[in-house]
């Protein structure tokens, strides 16, 4: 396989369901979409801003990182039979923003099934983006077939276990966690894993400003449906004395926000397929809207960073917009 990007690591992510789920109500709750999402750092506090406006004075001195979810490359029902235009579009609106993100987080679900030749086009997709450093973390689509070793191969060089890491940029501690590999099962992170984020993040400032990223919700989101972490309380409670702690994830192909002092929750939409809300339909999966539709429950969002205030707003743009509808799709607020 050919790999020209530079990969630093990856994400999970995975689909139980069968394709075909159409609800009438979803085009009603589009607080529920978006997908990409780019993050500028300041230091302390998130803000946000749509895709294409121009940095707000406060970004000064920071810099941005953009995070993408569920590509699902190979995937090609009915929900969306080209994966690869839409995830196309979301690099797309990643490079018209007006600074280049310094790098990508991808939080799982690259592939829809472990193939590599899903990995080989979201690898040709990727070299188009203008950041050119991908921080990857597994999904179960990505390790559900031979346990994640592929994935490892392509993108586990200097990660410990099935695919943990952190790293440091500009004063910002990221970390990168795998909670849906195969040996510790969905939705769990695992002793061994627990420990060494312990001790990862044992002789750190509490005023370092710290950005968890893993597959599934680090928060409880709808258990009937498996979208939470098992040991996400243990994996929490390291971070309490931390002043400024954003988590991000995937999986649920939807965005959804909470804040719990000074931890800010953040779930990203799919580039690939959107999913039902939680205890709108039987079982979660691949979501079929109107194929003109498509592209606007797809989305991108834009957060900045900032050292005064107190607030968090979220602001989702479309990869296109509904009909008679070119506006954001949804804003939130937070800590």
């Amino acid at each position: 396989m050919k790999r020209k990007i530079i990969h630093d690591h990856q994400n999970d992510g995975i689909d139980h369901q069968n394709d075909g789920i159409d609800r009438r109500g979803f085009l009603e709750c589009m607080a529920w979409a978006g997908s990409g999402v780019a993050w500028t750092l300041g230091a302390g506090i998130a803000s946000s801003r749509a895709f294409g406006q121009q940095p707000v004075a406060s970004d000064a001195g920071g810099f941005s990182f953009v995070q993408i979810s569920d590509s699902h490359m190979g995937f090609n029902k009915p929900a969306n039979p080209d994966v690869t235009a839409t995830l196309r579009a979301a690099v797309d609106k990643i490079n018209a923003l007006p600074r280049i993100p310094d790098f990508i987080v991808h939080t799982g679900d690259l592939t829809h099934t472990s193939k590599p030749e899903e990995f080989d086009t979201l690898d040709q997709v990727m070299l188009g983006a203008k950041a050119k450093q991908v921080f990857y973390v597994p999904g179960e689509h990505d390790n559900s077939v031979d346990d994640g070793k592929l994935y490892l191969e392509c993108y586990g060089k200097g990660t410990k276990g099935q695919g943990w890491y952190s790293f440091d940029h500009k004063g910002v501690h990221f970390v990168g966690l795998v909670n849906s590999a195969a040996l510790e099962g969905m939705g769990k992170l695992g002793t061994d894993q627990l420990k060494w984020l312990a001790a990862d993040l044992a002789g750190r400032s509490s005023s370092t400003p710290l950005v968890l990223f893993a597959h599934l919700p680090l928060w409880t989101v709808y258990p009937d449906w498996g979208w939470g972490t098992q040991d996400s309380e243990q994996a929490l409670s390291y971070v309490k004395r931390f002043g400024s702690v954003t988590v991000l994830n995937g999986h649920i192909h939807q965005v959804m926000q909470k804040v719990e002092g000074n931890v800010a929750f953040h779930t990203a939409m799919s580039t690939a397929f959107p999913q039902p809300a939680p205890g709108s339909a039987p079982a979660p999966g691949p979501m079929k809207v109107p194929s003109e539709q498509l592209r606007s429950v797809l989305g991108v969002r834009d957060v900045t960073f900032i050292q005064q205030g107190q607030s968090l707003a979220v602001i989702d743009t479309p990869l296109a917009a509904a009909v008679g509808n070119d506006k954001p799709l949804a804003a939130g607020a937070g800590n």
